[in-house]
């Protein structure tokens, strides 16, 4: 089996990873197995730019292929903000309830046609002597006006799916799987991983 570094410390996120490369015959690690690494500053003006950065500078500090994700929130009516400070969008600290909450004040008011949003989710593929690999998916709604379900994480709770009318919060972690921008951009990295 090929070692593969996931570059992230979230555990639901690397066992997601896990779940498609497993079979695919990969020996999957995530940056918990590593607790010397050195965290990677997030430079990039865009998700794509920090995905990169995070799995190139895995794979030289390893030797080994990495794959690092960047994700987040882009709302039309806020000029695509949270964009790529998505997490800290209400402060330094990681805070998710303040976050959502800040978004829904920027919102207040704003009719339903005008709250056009959607996660989106980069990755890179990085490892020695080979060219850097990038793709990216998405998962397109509108943010509701207010906080509904109790599933997921982050803005789940406010982001409506636009099929399927309820929230990411509202789907169960095997619906929100098949859907997210996260599983589209998957979906695509597989078919990379497989030809």
């Amino acid at each position: 089996m090929t070692d593969i570094i996931i570059a992230t410390k979230n555990s639901g996120k690397a066992k997601e990873f896990q779940h498609i490369l497993k079979p695919l015959g990969y020996n999957v690690h995530c940056l918990l197995d590593f607790p010397d690494g050195e965290d990677v500053e997030e430079t990039g003006q865009t998700f794509i730019e920090n995905a990169i950065l995070k799995a190139e500078a895995i794979a030289k500090q390893y030797g080994k292929l990495t794959i690092a994700d960047d994700s987040g929130l882009v709302i039309d009516y806020l000029n695509g903000a949270p964009g790529i400070f998505s997490a800290r969008y209400a402060g330094l600290e990681k805070n998710d309830l303040a976050n959502i909450n800040k978004v829904l004040n920027e919102l207040a008011n704003v009719p339903k046609d005008e709250r056009a949003a959607r996660f989106i989710c980069a990755l890179a593929i990085a490892g020695p002597a080979r060219e850097t690999i990038t793709v990216e998916g998405t998962c397109e709604g509108y943010i509701a006006d207010e906080m509904i379900g109790t599933s997921g994480f982050g803005y789940d709770p406010i982001f409506v799916v636009k099929d399927l009318d309820v929230t990411m919060a509202q789907l169960s972690p095997e619906q929100k799987n098949k859907i997210s921008h996260r599983a589209n951009a998957m979906k695509k990295l597989e078919s990379i991983l497989n030809s």
